[in-house]
């Protein structure tokens, strides 16, 4: 079964998305796209409890060309920025390496949107289910913070998506959220849809509520950064 707690927005309107010093190099310009809904050809390399390679879901040639804006924009020594990993590990480094470096100097090409705007609120979302749908559970667990979901193991947080073949979410429209005790509040709306290893599928709608530390004297590069800080999800009627 799907795991509420264990699941977790972007433009006008609303939008799919299925299932993270040297300078960089210049020449490569690239948002972080969604990554693709779950193929038949991902859902049965995800069978094998491994996570999806980024080349599995989106082809060798396109997993290489994110592969690279990733270590143009990383300041890390060895960057998961590898095709062998899913695309949604590569984009959290692509996201965790922007967000370090705004507003230090120009803009560095690959990133986008802007850090700290609630297009980049939604991404988390985004990277969260297609971190799932990629059974890659670990940048999934990741994606509320640095020590994972709060209360909750990592076995337990995997544990909850045994049984979920595929997962894609809708990300429904966004309004401007709210700040209060030095912290910044995204509401991400969304209609969750999963398919179950019996085939059987799951719709579930509702907020994720995406946080982030607003310039606080002594805030960590992982608290300035945009995390999962709640999700209130119901089941809706499928069809």
């Amino acid at each position: 079964m799907l795991t509420l707690v264990a699941c977790g927005a972007s433009s006008d309107a609303a939008e799919e998305a299925p299932v993270n010093v040297t300078p960089p190099r210049a020449g490569i310009t690239a948002t972080t796209a969604p990554a693709p809904v779950p193929t038949p050809r991902t859902v049965a390399a995800a069978q094998s409890d491994r996570p999806v390679s980024c080349a599995a879901q989106i082809g060798a040639a396109a997993a290489a060309r994110r592969a690279a804006i990733c270590r143009d924009v990383s300041p890390a020594t060895h960057p998961p920025c590898n095709v062998a990993n899913s695309c949604a590990m590569i984009d959290d480094e692509i996201a965790r390496s922007c967000a370090l470096f705004d507003g230090q100097g120009a803009p560095m090409q690959g990133c986008g949107p802007d850090p700290k705007s609630m297009e980049a609120a939604a991404d988390v979302v985004r990277r969260y289910y297609a971190a799932i749908g990629a059974h890659d559970y670990a940048t999934a667990w990741q994606q509320w913070g640095d020590d994972g979901r709060p209360g909750q193991s990592f076995a337990a947080f995997e544990a909850g998506f045994a049984h979920t073949r595929s997962t894609r979410v809708t990300i429904g429209r966004l309004q401007p959220g709210d700040g209060a005790a030095g912290s910044i509040y995204q509401p991400v709306p969304v209609t969750v849809e999963s398919t179950l290893d019996d085939g059987t599928h799951q719709r579930f709608t509702g907020t994720y509520v995406v946080r982030r530390v607003n310039g606080v004297d002594g805030a960590t590069p992982g608290q300035l950064r945009w995390h999962i800080g709640d999700a209130k999800l119901v089941r809706a009627p499928v069809g």
